[in-house]
């Protein structure tokens, strides 16, 4: 009886973790909580479930993607959760928010942990190498009133002196008088 009292109904878990009760039951679809067991108004959810709360929201801030978070938590137990967040990195979420848009915008795609002693379950490091593959921009050229042109850049050199004679005629053809 006394595990009873310890129990939350769900909007007492969600205000005691500091999310939406939307957000619960999405988490818990999502598999990154364990599922109730019953359903309806007289649910109850595991205090513990506090602990995991608290450990989703440090990883989001430290910009992990929920697979990436589920992934983390299906491994550990309450104790294994508890431990987690007595070990997060002392680093100001600045410094994590600095490593990973350099992370994100490296060219190289090989992104650099934020401290080599952090613990693997808070590493920033992305699942994945993404890397800038083809980065192009497309270029607008007016040649007439409702005509462009749509260049997709950058083009190799060759294509870019085809270009430029597509872009002389086609001035000459629109500069003519009908």
């Amino acid at each position: 009886m006394e595990s009873e009292s310890d129990d939350l109904d769900l909007l007492e878990l969600a205000e005691a973790a500091g999310v939406t009760a939307r957000t619960i039951r999405y988490y818990v679809q999502q598999g990154l909580l364990p599922s109730p067991g019953t359903r309806g108004p007289k649910t109850k959810y595991d205090r513990a479930l506090l602990d995991r709360l608290q450990l989703i929201k440090l990883l989001q801030r430290l910009h992990q993607p929920l697979s990436e978070i589920r992934r983390k938590l299906e491994s550990l137990d309450e104790n294994g959760v508890r431990e987690a967040l007595g070990a997060a990195p002392e680093l100001p979420l600045g410094e994590f928010a600095r490593a990973y848009i350099g992370d994100v915008m490296s060219k190289l795609g090989e992104p650099k942990g934020v401290a080599e002693s952090s613990p693997d379950l808070f590493s920033t490091q992305p699942a994945r190498s993404y890397r800038y593959v083809n980065k192009s921009t497309w270029e607008h050229i007016t040649l007439a009133p409702d005509v462009e042109l749509h260049v997709r850049r950058p083009l190799s050199r060759e294509q870019n002196k085809r270009v430029d004679r597509l872009l002389n005629e086609a001035r000459n053809i629109f500069s003519e008088e009908p």
